[in-house]
């Protein structure tokens, strides 16, 4: 009876959840005001309502108790109790691959059914690898910080925490890992997803009559990892980062304290208003890592998926064109912008390439789609230009 009881629950849980706020949150929530969950029965609980996001948009035709287990057995590869308990034939066969189990479960899904967008992709996307991993929970990764590597791989292996070490700066673990209370985190490794680190890759470039100097702008800071980021790799800069929301800045203060990032100004800025004039010195990199569908992170965040509107695309690439118009106004002649999205929609990463080389005729040095599927990370679009000299 406990397991149907799991299944009532969280049925119930998804019956109130309208998609307004992060999942995560909400269920948080909902576990504050109902206390008599022990830990073990909260995790089952979530889990179970996070397999039902993961199998996609809604759909009419399968009920919410079998769409849950249906997502248990395709997003789970070890047997439980759970479904052991409610459909032992599937708990049998839960360590086959996703291919096999979607033929086992006699096409309840199919592949077009969870990500319906095949007219939206960005170029080069390997369509059914992608749509597949966001069945597939996505790893933990680290950024290890300049010279803590050693540091920080004693306190994993001396917690006895299974890691992989990516490259010299990245490690990967289990998404479940708790590490916060091994590590400092921000000081010692920041909590950054692999293609996110990637982009670092991007502040490296240079052409043959021009350098990354040293003022920088994170227009669109959010939580400000590329910020602390572009501090590590370009070292000695002059960072500005603003946001449109004064609580983000605030964090973001805490978050630059703990990560030793002491030299910076800050400001509030909605970006797609006109008229923005910051100073009269100009800056030689503005990093636009705009706001978008967040279609790339969405095996983070299944229910956004789940509650996706197509039409989203189109506002979200018009909103992203007005961020670039106002932010390049602050650029040096010659200075570099970086254009960043967690998105895997052309509209949102080529199209808008394409409107900064016409508008603005800026040169594209390098353009690439960070393939997260490969790897159980996220996938992101990153393109670097050049600003005329004159």
């Amino acid at each position: 009876m406990r397991f149907f009881s799991y299944l009532n629950f969280a049925i119930t849980i998804l019956q109130s959840y309208n998609g307004s706020e992060p999942f995560h949150l909400f269920i948080k929530k909902f576990f504050a005001t109902h206390k008599k969950f022990g830990s073990k029965d909260r995790k089952q609980i979530t889990s179970l309502c996070y397999n039902y996001f993961r199998l996609g948009p809604p759909d009419n035709n399968i009920s919410a108790e079998d769409r849950i287990l249906l997502g248990t057995f395709l997003c789970e590869n070890k047997s439980s109790e759970f479904l052991q308990s409610i459909k032992p034939e599937w708990n049998e066969l839960i360590e086959s691959s996703l291919e096999e189990k979607l033929v086992l479960s006699n096409a309840q899904l199919t592949i077009e059914n969870l990500f319906p967008f095949n007219d939206e992709f960005s170029d080069g996307i390997a369509v059914q690898n992608l749509k597949l991993s966001f069945l597939i929970q996505p790893k933990l990764f680290l950024r290890i910080r300049p010279g803590n590597k050693n540091k920080v791989a004693g306190k994993l292996a001396g917690a006895n925490i299974v890691y992989e070490l990516i490259s010299e700066s990245c490690i990967a673990l289990p998404n479940a890992s708790k590490v916060d209370t091994i590590i400092e985190l921000d000081k010692d490794a920041v909590v950054q997803d692999y293609n996110s680190q990637r982009v670092g890759e991007f502040f490296k470039l240079q052409t043959a009559n021009y350098k990354l100097q040293t003022k920088v702008w994170d227009c669109c800071a959010g939580s400000g990892g590329k910020s602390i980021m572009a501090f590590d790799i370009l070292k000695n800069i002059d960072l500005t980062v603003s946001d449109k929301r004064e609580s983000i800045l605030q964090n973001l203060q805490k978050r630059f304290a703990r990560a030793e990032v002491k030299n910076y100004k800050s400001f509030i800025a909605d970006l797609t208003k006109k008229n923005l004039q910051l100073s009269t010195e100009k800056f030689d990199l503005i990093i636009c890592d705009v706001p978008c569908t967040g279609s790339g992170t969405w095996g983070r965040t299944p229910e956004q998926l789940f509650y996706f509107e197509k039409d989203a695309i189109d506002e979200y690439a018009a909103l992203q064109k007005k961020i670039i118009e106002n932010a390049v106004i602050e650029l040096k002649p010659g200075g570099h912008l970086l254009y960043v999205t967690c998105s895997v929609f052309k509209k949102e990463n080529e199209e808008v390439v394409e409107y900064i080389k016409e508008k603005f005729k800026f040169k594209l040095q390098r353009k690439e789609i960070l393939k997260g599927y490969e790897i159980k990370a996220d996938t992101l679009f990153a393109a670097m230009f050049t600003a005329p000299q004159v």
